[in-house]
């Protein structure tokens, strides 16, 4: 289990009824807006791919995926998505979605290897989202736009929020904040990547971290990424490697940094076996997601993850994700909760 964070004095702003009603309200909020703002089309997802296509999310590599076998497919193995990366952007290039347009939706995921704690749950939904772009778009002023119209969805949804309950004061900054996780190396050099995301959250309320996957200057990776979705390694106009990044916000709550999406432009061919070749995954060239991408038959793309109940949680002033979704927790951490005034669904 995680470190549970208990935050003195909690008291929840709204009950459980009340936090029923709120959190329909913010998503419904939300994914409207974020539709019209990146011009995308809601489509249906998966829950479960073959395992062995390269199709499901690796994450960081390391995490376990929920498998079961299939009956009718002579116990073929599938694998429940961790999330949809590139799952969507096939299904940009089998919609035949033009540039400049993309879809949505929603995506939900078991991750059994996480650990557990305020923001971490078995139980992930987000929304998953995927654009078309035009190859001149792959640089960071056009990353920099989209992340821009995200975040002017969350204001609005944050003042959505504080017309309906008032006593949900605003906390964000009218605009975020940009740093490369090199800029955060050389801001704060003794501190630990997930330190150097406090302080700067802390001091500007909303950042989007760049380049975050390729190893920095003190040989080690702010975070880890999967080498075939995000461009973590392509030089850009302000001299760092990258074109992907973090939304993240400053959470008065829990006193602390909060992600709240994870996005980038995608890779291409070159970025692709650049990746694989530094990530020592040149073999992964031979599944069908990947050859795909490097036969040019999948679009140039951008995209990303939101999380729901995250930015449930952030919104409505929550301490703990199991106050927004129905989840597993063990009986400590039921009991650690109960005793801090966190009323888990």
């Amino acid at each position: 289990m995680g470190q549970l964070i208990k935050p003195a004095g909690y008291k929840p702003i709204l009950d459980l009824q009340q936090t029923e009603l709120a959190i329909k309200k913010v998503k419904d909020f939300f994914e409207s807006c974020l539709s019209a703002e990146l011009k995308l089309r809601r489509v249906t997802a998966p829950l479960f791919v073959l395992k062995g296509t390269g199709i499901n999310d690796d994450l960081n590599g390391i995490e376990r995926p929920v498998t079961f076998p299939i009956k009718d497919f002579n116990e073929k193995q599938a694998e429940v998505v961790h999330s949809l990366a590139k799952w969507k952007r096939l299904t940009l290039a089998d919609y035949n979605i033009p540039a400049g347009y993309g879809i949505y939706t929603d995506m939900n995921a078991i991750r059994p290897d996480e650990e557990l704690d305020n923001l971490h749950s078995l139980y992930v939904d987000q929304w998953d989202w995927e654009r078309h772009i035009n190859p001149e778009d792959r640089n960071l002023k056009f990353l920099k736009k989209v992340v821009k119209g995200i975040y002017s969805v969350m204001l609005k949804t944050e003042y959505v929020v504080y017309e309906n309950y008032p006593e949900i004061k605003p906390v964000l900054p009218s605009e975020i904040t940009f740093i490369s996780s090199s800029e955060l190396l050389k801001k704060y050099p003794n501190k630990t990547a997930k330190e150097r995301e406090d302080a700067a959250a802390k001091e500007f309320g909303a950042v989007f971290v760049m380049g975050i996957g390729g190893q920095l200057a003190d040989g080690k990776k702010h975070d880890g990424r999967a080498p075939d979705y995000d461009d973590w390694s392509t030089p850009n106009e302000e001299g760092f490697n990258g074109l992907n990044g973090d939304i993240i916000l400053w959470n008065p709550i829990l006193g602390r940094s909060f992600e709240i999406s994870s996005m980038g432009i995608r890779v291409n061919k070159a970025a692709l076996e650049k990746q694989l070749e530094i990530e020592n995954q040149l073999e992964r060239k031979k599944l069908y997601f990947h050859k795909r991408l490097l036969d040019g038959t999948l679009p140039e793309s951008i995209g990303g993850g939101i999380g729901q109940s995250r930015l449930c949680m952030f919104f409505l002033r929550k301490a703990h994700i199991g106050e927004i979704q129905s989840s597993l927790w063990s009986d400590e951490m039921r009991k650690e909760c109960a005793e801090a005034n966190i009323p888990l669904i």
